[in-house]
């Protein structure tokens, strides 16, 4: 009988799941003096720093000259750029002027272009927008020069679009499908985006019909490094996470490619979205896909990638990317249950399956499963209690993420290993791998009927099956081929047990856990055959302590890991009051100059809190002394009633540099329309007022957010139902507070940055508006049309 080389197969083993992560991107950094015709990730990078010097969200004095500078690089190439402007209300009532940069590579023929797209603006307030998006620029900025370097004439026209205010709503992708006459001539769109600094750019589609032709063509174009699967863009779709392509995509049926790494998020849209700490491998790795997607999509017919049917696909390495059409995922999925069936026969009389030791095995298994999960969720629980600061980080991902993955996947495994010690003997391995093969099974089963992007996890049992056959005919199998194949189980599950809790907070850490027992599941034809089960428990329980500890030690904030933390000033004009206003959890030395914690009126300010991305609510609040802030000026330019309408402009002109209104209705009423800035807010559904109404719950009655460039007047146009008395609440804001004239806030400590994802560094002035009941004397603005209108009406 062969001794079982159980050290050998568990160093494969770390191997394997080395190489899985390894293997989905090159690690050789092309320099400077990479040929002309190849793109060059330090030529990119240089493209980086000079955008990212400073934040350039659109209103900043930066805005422009990144603006010049992307402007300038294309003359450079000997393209001839145009600035597209206009106004534009997004969906969810963000309102800009954004400038997006438009370009265009003639091709040879008349058929659809292919477009480049990404965004130049920075996120407000404090973001540099290295990798949001400025790799994304650099990208096509380089790649755009590697290409003309060829002297290629493409057949396909070729549109650059580098939107502005993707940040501020998506309004800069809005303007360009709504108002470009090129936006009609689109058939495919590769978009640049990023999440984070560092890791894996995976590619997410976009597209209303059927994937197929879309999945095909993408495996032609000869790439070597695609990280992509089914599942992500399943996940994607259901997150509140779109980008410019998806405005493409809803608004002109245009469909395209996302590109969008998400590793190190606690950079996303803080000031440590700088140069120096985005990932050159990820830079790399954006530059590997549009070199061979832009020859390819340059040169094929596009007016063709719309599909009758769809396909599930996923990226593994050696076999780069495996595609199926999704009409095979139910009898893959009948395959796999009769082939399960089978071998439970099969090994019932060959006297190698006990039911008895089976049910036993289901017992274990599924106590293993529970208490990583149950285990892990409670720790995590708890560890959010030790080190209250976690809550200031609002991506849900501490700066020691990665350290806190790695101790519950090690502790999951230490569990395994620990509890199958006791219970597990080698010649008892096919009763005991029927349990994960069912949940498996029961996996497969639930994707095919309700995910079914996840329908490949079908490979895993199908893989464990073979192994359960090999166990049924050998007391003692071939340790290699056990390990062989369990191979696609560790490329398929891998990835996620790393990047669900980057992707979606360490909250679900225990999601990890659980993939992590799943996964030693199915390599049980493995692991049961060592003699030392509860040695190797002993030595990974030693490393998630380990981990632990470190994770410990990175705990609190430095120079490097920057705590995060807010403080607004906001004054009350309607009462005469004025509050100093922070979202912060755990007060610091820098908020409580201002804040007392003694003293919270914090509620009193949340009625109707300026809006942000993750609900956010003030957590303190007090008194503040009153300055002498400027109030916007308030000009009733018509108002009139035409049967039952009531028509009210209105003009609030900003009286100080600021950079956006928030705008709340305090009263619910029927509006019959409403335009901003001569732009119609398209999301009203004009025929039903109440459709209205549920849109201004949406955020506590919030109604708009205009985001100010050059200080240009917001002008609403409204109808509503001549007897609605409609109230608002504004809120006028500018980043200005450590610069204002009036305070004198010293600059925050190294170890501090300014909060994402929320107002901040902020002075506000709040301000009702009460629209009063119409009185036709009182009203001496109306213009000569508005008055023959209401002489008709009366």
């Amino acid at each position: 009988m062969r001794k079982f080389p159980s050290l050998l197969t568990f160093l494969l083993i770390l191997f394997s799941l080395f190489f899985t992560f390894y293997s989905t991107k090159s690690h050789r950094i092309s320099d400077l003096d990479t040929p002309s015709q190849e793109f060059s990730t330090l030529r990119a990078l240089e493209h980086v720093k000079s955008i990212s010097k400073e934040p350039h969200y659109l209103g900043s004095n930066a805005h422009k000259d990144v603006k010049n500078y992307i402007v300038n690089e294309l003359q450079k190439l000997g393209l001839e750029p145009k600035i597209q402007e206009g106004f534009s209300v997004g969906k969810t009532g963000d309102c800009s002027r954004p400038q997006n940069i438009l370009a265009k590579i003639k091709g040879s023929g008349n058929g659809k272009s292919l477009m480049l797209m990404t965004h130049y603006d920075s996120s407000q307030h404090s973001s540099y927008g290295a990798s949001d998006a400025g790799s994304g620029v650099a990208t096509i900025l380089e790649g755009i020069r590697a290409y003309l370097s060829t002297n290629k004439v493409p057949k396909n026209d070729i549109i650059i679009c580098i939107t502005d205010a993707e940040e501020l709503g998506l309004n800069g992708a809005d303007l360009f499908v709504e108002k470009h006459p090129w936006a009609k001539d689109i058939g495919l769109v590769l978009n640049f985006e990023a999440r984070g600094s560092g890791g894996d750019s995976y590619m997410l589609l976009e597209t209303n019909g059927k994937n197929g032709n879309l999945i095909k063509e993408f495996a032609n174009a000869g790439l070597r490094y695609p990280t992509t699967n089914s599942l992500a863009y399943s996940i994607y779709k259901m997150l509140p996470n779109d980008t410019d392509l998806t405005v493409l995509r809803e608004q002109g049926d245009i469909d395209g490619y996302n590109f969008a790494f998400i590793d190190d998020h606690f950079d996303y849209h803080t000031a440590n979205d700088t140069w120096q700490n985005l990932d050159l491998s990820t830079l790399q790795h954006q530059g590997s896909y549009l070199m061979p997607l832009l020859s390819y999509f340059s040169e094929i017919d596009l007016t063709n990638l719309k599909s009758d049917r769809d396909y599930i696909y996923f990226n593994t390495p050696i076999f780069t990317l495996v595609k199926y059409p999704f009409s095979w995922i139910f009898p893959l999925l009948i395959i796999g249950i009769i082939l399960f069936i089978a071998l439970l026969f099969y090994g019932r009389t060959t006297y190698r399956i006990n039911f008895k030791e089976v049910i036993k095995g289901f017992g274990i298994f599924l106590i293993v499963m529970n208490l990583a999960g149950f285990l892990t969720f409670g720790l995590w629980e708890l560890l959010k209690l030790i080190y209250p600061q976690y809550k200031e980080i609002q991506h849900g991902f501490t700066y020691n993420g990665y350290l806190y993955i790695t101790v519950f996947v090690l502790l999951s495994v230490a569990i395994c290993f620990k509890v199958y010690a006791r219970f597990c003997k080698p010649e008892n391995t096919p009763n005991l791998l029927i349990a994960p093969l069912f949940i498996w099974l029961t996996i497969s089963a639930m994707a095919a009927l309700y995910l079914k992007g996840a329908s490949y996890f079908i490979f895993i049992p199908f893989f464990g099956l073979i192994s359960l056959f090999v166990l049924i005919r050998q007391k003692k199998p071939n340790p290699y081929l056990m390990v062989f194949l369990g191979l696609p189980a560790i490329f398929i599950l891998s990835p996620f047990i790393a990047s669900f809790p980057v992707a979606l907070g360490l909250k679900i850490l225990f999601v990890s856990a659980v993939l992590s027992v799943l996964l030693f599941g199915v390599l049980l034809p493995v692991f049961a055959f060592y003699k030392r089960q509860n040695l190797y428990g002993n030595l990974i329980l030693v490393f998630s302590f380990v981990f632990l500890i470190t994770a410990h030690a990175k705990s609190d904030f430095t120079e490097k890991r920057q705590k995060p933390n807010s403080l607004v000033y906001i004054l009350d004009t309607d009462q005469n009051k004025a509050v100093w206003a922070s979202y912060d959890h755990t007060l610091d030395s820098w908020t409580k100059n201002y804040i007392n914690p003694k003293e919270n009126i914090a509620e009193t300010y949340n009625k109707n809190a300026l809006q942000s991305k993750y609900g956010r609510s003030f957590t303190h609040a007090n008194t503040a002394p009153i300055k002498n802030i400027r109030q916007p000026k308030f000009d009733i330019n018509k108002d009139t009633i035409i049967g039952d309408l009531r028509f009210f402009d209105l003009c609030v002109s900003p009286q100080r540099d600021i950079n956006r209104i928030d705008v709340f209705t305090m009263t619910i009423f029927n509006f019959n329309a409403l335009i901003v800035n001569d732009e119609t807010a398209s999301d009203f559904d004009y025929n039903d007022g109440n459709t209205y109404n549920a849109y201004t719950k949406r955020w506590k009655q919030h109604l708009l957010t205009y985001y100010v460039n050059k200080n240009e007047p917001l002008e609403l146009k409204m109808q509503f139902h001549k007897d609605s008395l409609p109230s608002f609440v504004l809120y006028e804001s500018s980043y200005d507070l450590l610069d204002n004239e009036h305070f004198s806030i010293p600059e925050r400590s190294n170890e501090m940055m300014p909060k994402p994802f929320i107002i901040n560094d902020a002075v506000v002035l709040k301000k009702s508006f009460i629209i009063q009941e119409y009185v036709e004397s009182a009203v001496d603005t109306l213009s000569i049309e508005t008055k023959e209108a209401n002489e008709r009406a009366n």
